[in-house]
């Protein structure tokens, strides 16, 4: 399990590499002292997981993480315990507060095993592509016991919800089980974007663009629906959508 240590303070990181010693199947790849060097080190080491700060000297860890269109799992490692929902929300699958317990550090890398083995066999990943899906197309959505027969055109909005996708159309939002990924594959890429890690967008909804945060986007959609768009999907945006 390729591991990056991604903290601001080199007392901590030692810390960490220390504990993880006692976990032979984790390999510590690499650390960095900030979300700017993060960002650099992750396309050549690639890892499996990110043991993440999140108060650091420019970004924090969750500007890093939006910065991204495809992060490797997060275990959040702070001082801080306000924040501890926000994590989960952006998917994080622990969230430990130092000084690192021993223990909550077994049970965490223990839930990164059980994502990463999911991901290996993740049955999506070894099919046949499948025909790109377009806009007139009709959509069979089921959540529960309710189920709708949807035009791609209808669908505004999908974001991930925990483990499901939630998807916007009309005025209701059903859980599905496939992935964001899955679903960018099948969809129609000059209709759909994906404006960041959490949610694409039907860009036949997008009502205003306005500039936002260290050269990034916000988008307003019909309906009242915003998204902030990260900072390198920004750049994709501008370059595909302008004249």
């Amino acid at each position: 399990m390729k591991t990056l240590i991604v903290d601001d303070s080199r007392l901590a990181r030692q810390e960490l590499r220390h504990l993880l010693q006692r976990h032979p199947d984790v390999q510590v790849v690499g650390e960095a002292r900030h979300a700017d060097e993060a960002q650099q080190l992750l396309p050549n080491l690639q890892p499996d997981l990110l043991l993440l700060d999140i108060h650091m000297p420019g970004r924090s860890g969750f500007e890093l993480l939006a910065s991204l269109d495809h992060a490797p799992h997060v275990i959040f490692t702070t001082a801080f315990d306000q924040y501890a929902i926000q994590a989960f929300e952006v998917n994080a699958l622990d969230y430990l507060l130092k000084p690192v317990d021993v223990q909550r550090l077994a049970a965490a890398l223990a839930k990164a095993r059980t994502a990463l083995l999911a991901d290996a066999e993740a049955p999506e990943e070894a099919a046949a592509p499948r025909e790109v899906l377009r806009e007139t197309d009709q959509v069979f959505v089921k959540d529960g016991e309710r189920c709708w027969f949807v035009r791609l055109a209808d669908v505004k909005l999908l974001e991930v919800a925990d483990n499901y996708t939630r998807v916007h159309f009309h005025d209701v939002r059903p859980l599905i089980t496939r992935s964001l990924q899955h679903l960018e594959a099948r969809l129609d890429p000059k209709v759909f974007f994906r404006a960041n890690r959490q949610q694409i967008i039907n860009l036949k909804w997008v009502e205003n663009v306005e500039p936002w945060f260290s050269n990034s986007l916000k988008i307003s959609l019909r309906g009242g629906l915003e998204v902030e768009v990260s900072r390198q999907q920004s750049i994709r945006f501008r370059e595909a959508l302008s004249l």
